[in-house]
């Protein structure tokens, strides 16, 4: 897999390493962005996407009777 570099304020690489509990900020960065990959993944699931609006909005249908 290709790698990206990426330069972050050593202020919040800081604070990214406090919060996941890594050791060099590198790893720490990446379990950051893996989790919120992870958490937009589940929300997407329980919430469904924009296009499932149409299912949420039920139109009402005229009943026939026949």
């Amino acid at each position: 897999m290709p790698k990206v570099t990426v330069s972050l304020d050593a202020d919040l690489a800081i604070d990214v390493m406090m919060l996941s509990g890594a050791a060099n900020p590198q790893d720490a960065v990446e379990l950051i962005v893996r989790d919120y990959l992870a958490r937009s993944r589940r929300t997407e699931a329980r919430t469904g996407t924009p296009d499932d609006s149409a299912r949420l909005t039920r139109e009402q249908r005229p009943h026939t009777e026949g």
